[in-house]
């Protein structure tokens, strides 16, 4: 009877242990414990971050970067499977989704600032960028001043697109700012010439010359309206549980063989669909910034010591 006794015991305390586990979870470890899945945010034309195949699925640097945090969840949360749901997002709807739980991770070229840590949280940066323009080699412009009177787009909802006004609005350059809905329709418009120039990141728009109908047709300037600025995933703020998961595996990810190995794919070999070489090799910074992460938005931070 005493055996039965100590027994019954311990069920009821492995219970109550279980049960109290479950119930320290919170935030977005919660929420997917609960629904058995989380949510990814993808971008249909950030090359080579986050964009759609020939068959409409989402590839790239980022989402192998998310699919590792996902591995990282599912273990950290003892599951045996995880469904993945994969998001369309845009510019402008990317922290909106983000914030009402739509989404759980963002998987894209999101840039890191202050202004944005107001509003959400970023994992260890995975890419440092600056914000340049790309233009028609034709119309021989390469300092922002050289934009001055013209037309000019960005992308809406993008850092990009506000360093491009406050700097046309600083140095009273008169320029006709133009917002495009997305990145694929902006490099549209300098390549059907409804705009002399197209301001983004400038990785990005090396991407979109290289898929170009005329690589050699276009330059992308030597002036940047900005200084290399870190990018990352992007999660809710206040979760530092979730958050933890998300460095940690960040982490392991880029100071391991892995990290390098992950960057040569997209960005030294050819990538899908149309097989195109980006080749930009890791600059420094970011090669410090894989030996030791962080998830600073200070562009100084980064600076090679």
């Amino acid at each position: 009877m005493q055996r039965l006794r100590v027994a019954g015991l311990a069920l009821v305390l492995a219970f109550c242990t279980a049960q109290a586990r479950a119930e320290e979870l919170s935030g977005t470890l919660k929420k997917i414990k609960e629904t058995g899945s989380i949510a990814l945010g993808f971008r249909d034309s950030s090359i080579p971050f986050s964009y759609l195949d020939d068959n409409q699925k989402p590839i790239g640097y980022a989402m192998d970067i998310c699919y590792a945090i996902v591995d990282a969840v599912k273990q950290e949360l003892k599951l045996d499977k995880l469904a993945v749901e994969l998001v369309p997002v845009s510019s402008s709807t990317r922290i909106p989704l983000l914030a009402n739980g739509t989404i759980d991770l963002e998987c894209g070229s999101t840039t890191n600032n202050p202004e944005r840590e107001r509003q959400v949280a970023f994992s260890h940066t995975h890419f440092l960028t600056a914000t340049r323009f790309i233009s028609k080699k034709a119309n021989k412009l390469d300092l922002i001043e050289d934009l001055k009177g013209k037309s000019v787009v960005a992308t809406s909802g993008t850092s990009n697109i506000k360093q491009l006004i406050e700097t046309n609005a600083a140095r009273h350059l008169g320029i006709n700012v133009i917002h495009a809905k997305d990145h694929a329709e902006a490099f549209l418009m300098v390549e059907n010439d409804r705009a002399v120039a197209f301001v983004m990141d400038d990785i990005l728009l090396a991407a979109f010359a290289v898929g170009s109908k005329d690589p050699a047709a276009y330059v992308i300037s030597s002036d940047a309206f900005s200084k290399p600025e870190p990018c990352g995933i992007m999660l809710r703020r206040d979760d530092p549980a979730f958050k933890k998961v998300v460095d940690a595996a960040t982490s392991a990810l880029y100071q391991s063989p892995d990290g390098l190995r992950l960057y040569d794919k997209w960005f030294m070999q050819k990538i899908p669909p149309k097989g195109l070489n980006l080749n930009v090799p890791m600059r420094p910074e970011l090669r410090q910034e894989f030996a030791k992460p962080s998830d600073s938005s200070d562009p100084d931070a980064y600076k090679v010591m």
